[in-house]
């Protein structure tokens, strides 16, 4: 899978292509693909009644009409919301049929929608194209083999300080997706990047907009460009 591949150079639609349309929506997905973006970056949280929905925020009030936290509404609440241009709220089951091809970076905003992300994946027969990932270690905890997670925040951390002192600590992870920047910490730096290539963890980072800063990060041996705007990506390399 290209998401796994040190050596491939996967361009990620960052909510799909969320510079131009609503993000984490079907239509933001088909825009970025149609865009070049040879995979897509999304976040996923649970409903009232435990389905997952694809959504960045814990409250419905900056991506939709709608105002509220989205675990105080049933799907069928939901349902009635508009995420903007007249789109919904999909959910994860949606997505994996809408983009029964495509590779996934899957973001766990909360740690109870694991297991629901986890037999979602398993019914749909897409386990072997998803990434997942969170900032929150429990969220990841039932996507050991065969599934493919990405490193925890804390796991992170620990790589980040031993990539310092010339080692890396090993981990059931299978890459990073990281910002280059936590606050003033350069996160994705050449010690960080060369000790996570050298024992065949791939660097995606987030979220990148700048076509220099890509080339940049390109060098470095950073495998993946998470962007809002894929189409500026993919216009740079057709130039």
């Amino acid at each position: 899978m290209i998401l796994l591949d040190p050596s491939a150079r996967p361009l990620i639609a960052h909510r799909g292509a969320s510079d131009q349309f609503p993000e984490n929506t079907l239509l933001a997905f088909k825009q970025g693909l149609a865009q070049g973006a040879d995979g897509l970056e999304l976040d996923v949280r649970a409903t009232a009644d435990g389905v997952p929905v694809v959504i960045h925020d814990a409250t419905l009030d900056r991506t939709t009409d709608g105002h509220g936290a989205v675990s105080h509404f049933t799907l069928q609440e939901l349902a009635r919301v508009d995420a903007g241009r007249g789109e919904r709220i999909p959910t994860f089951d949606q997505v994996l049929e809408q983009f029964p091809d495509t590779p996934l970076i899957v973001e766990l905003k909360e740690a109870g929608v694991g297991p629901a992300v986890a037999d979602a994946l398993r019914h749909q027969n897409a386990i072997h194209r998803v990434l997942t990932g969170s900032f929150y270690g429990a969220a990841l905890k039932p996507f050991g083999p065969p599934f493919h997670r990405a490193a925890s925040r804390g796991e992170t951390a620990w790589f980040w300080g031993g990539a310092r002192l010339g080692w890396g600590a090993r981990g059931a992870y299978a890459a990073f997706t990281v910002p280059e920047y936590h606050g003033r910490l350069h996160v994705v730096d050449e010690a960080f990047v060369r000790a996570a290539t050298r024992r065949g963890k791939p660097v995606h980072v987030w979220t990148v907009n700048s076509v220099r800063d890509g080339e940049r990060l390109r060098v470095m041996g950073v495998a993946g460009i998470i962007t809002d705007c894929p189409e500026t990506f993919t216009r740079a390399q057709a130039s």
